[in-house]
């Protein structure tokens, strides 16, 4: 396997330093909590700290499984974060030269991982001018005698679009219906629904996997716990191969605490969710009116991906946003996107810090804007 540390990772905020951040608007979660914000117990001293259940604790599992209302504890895995989980599916259904269907942009890791193993990637790509909708058609028709995976994230990441749950059936149904195929979905959103939240694809067939984790909806990425999902017990059987083959089993004390946040999600929900609203309602009221920038509005998540429509110096523009107003965003190069595109989180920060932001970005623009032709004749 061929390893690149990708820009995403080599600029994110915390290899930056988070205090030479003034304002962050780069990060793709709810704001980082702590567990006594949720009203979690914390005093760990008694737990005794063996080597866990190598599936992830059943009480873990019987949680994230009961999200769904239809898969059994035995249909999860629990995982280091969504990150092993995506390596986990990738790397046991892939090889060199196999053919992988992948929608782009996408979270770093959905591409770079079947690049690193050597798979024949093939990038389906969304366009802000489709409103970074899925075309389903049009994925049918890319589909290979020898595709092995097609791979979509649902709700989005970077855009925040995402697809209704009967674009979702009829996705699985077109790759329930190619001969080796296994359908993806990246659903680490789908707690972050702006309505109805979709069902996880795992419910819907054996030959769909879901991958999703505590580090999005609920900040709380220091945990390091994810999930995949999957109802075909033969490949289950090789995911957890490949889980004790990399880790053996995930940590007691964070599969635990994660238990205790999830038992508390019919409390906690509601109030990520009403903070995500009021987050989105400031930029929303910011970008409406705006001639500089312009955006599809998201639909789902904690994110949004918004591009400059005037003529501006961009690289200037990412430099004194940074440099002069302490603001930081994702530019479009860590998704492999124009750099006049990047990645607005909207639910990290707090109000006050977000709309300071917001005022940042426009400063930097207008700094950057180019001379007008007109200036530039007299």
């Amino acid at each position: 396997m061929h390893y690149r540390r990708t820009p995403i990772e080599l600029e994110s905020p915390e290899q930056l330093g988070y205090d030479t951040i003034t304002n962050n608007l780069s990060e793709s979660s709810f704001s980082d909590m702590r567990l006594a914000d949720y009203g979690i117990e914390a005093d760990v001293g008694d737990i005794v700290l063996p080597y866990g259940d190598h599936r992830g604790a059943e009480r873990l599992r019987a949680l994230v499984a009961a999200g769904s209302g239809h898969l059994r504890p035995e249909d999860v895995l629990v995982t280091a974060g969504a990150a092993a989980a995506l390596f986990i599916v990738n790397s046991a259904l892939l090889e060199p030269g196999a053919h992988a269907l992948i929608c782009s942009p996408n979270y770093a890791t959905n591409l770079e991982t079947p690049l690193a193993i050597g798979a024949d990637v093939e990038r389906l790509e969304l366009r802000f001018e489709d409103g970074w909708q899925l075309d389903l058609e049009r994925l049918a028709q890319r589909l290979r005698s020898d595709t092995r995976l097609v791979s979509v994230t649902y709700p989005h990441n970077p855009t925040g679009s995402t697809i209704s749950a009967d674009q979702l059936g009829a996705l699985v149904e077109i790759v329930d219906n190619h001969p080796v195929a296994r359908l993806l979905v990246d659903e680490t959103y789908r707690d972050l629904a702006y309505d109805t939240p979709l069902p996880m694809a795992t419910s819907l067939s054996p030959r769909a996997l879901g991958v999703s984790s505590m580090s999005k909806t609920y900040g709380l990425p220091g945990l390091r716990v994810g999930w995949l999902t999957c109802r075909d017990e033969a490949l289950m059987e090789t995911f957890l191969a490949a889980k004790e083959q990399i880790f053996i089993t995930g940590a007691v004390l964070d599969e635990e605490l994660t238990a205790r946040v999830l038992e508390r999600r019919h409390v906690i929900l509601p109030s990520i969710r009403e903070r995500v609203a009021s987050q989105l309602a400031i930029v929303r009221e910011w970008i409406e009116p705006n001639a500089t920038f312009e955006w599809v509005a998201p639909q789902a998540g904690a994110v949004c991906f918004l591009r400059v429509r005037t003529d501006i110096d961009i690289d200037r523009f990412y430099r004194v946003l940074f440099e002069e107003h302490g603001t930081y965003v994702g530019g479009g190069h860590w998704f492999d996107q124009d750099r006049r595109f990047f990645r607005l989180g909207f639910a990290w920060p707090t109000p006050e810090e977000l709309a300071r932001g917001l005022r940042a970005l426009d400063e930097a623009a207008a700094a950057a804007s180019r001379p007008t032709r007109s200036l530039l004749s007299r």
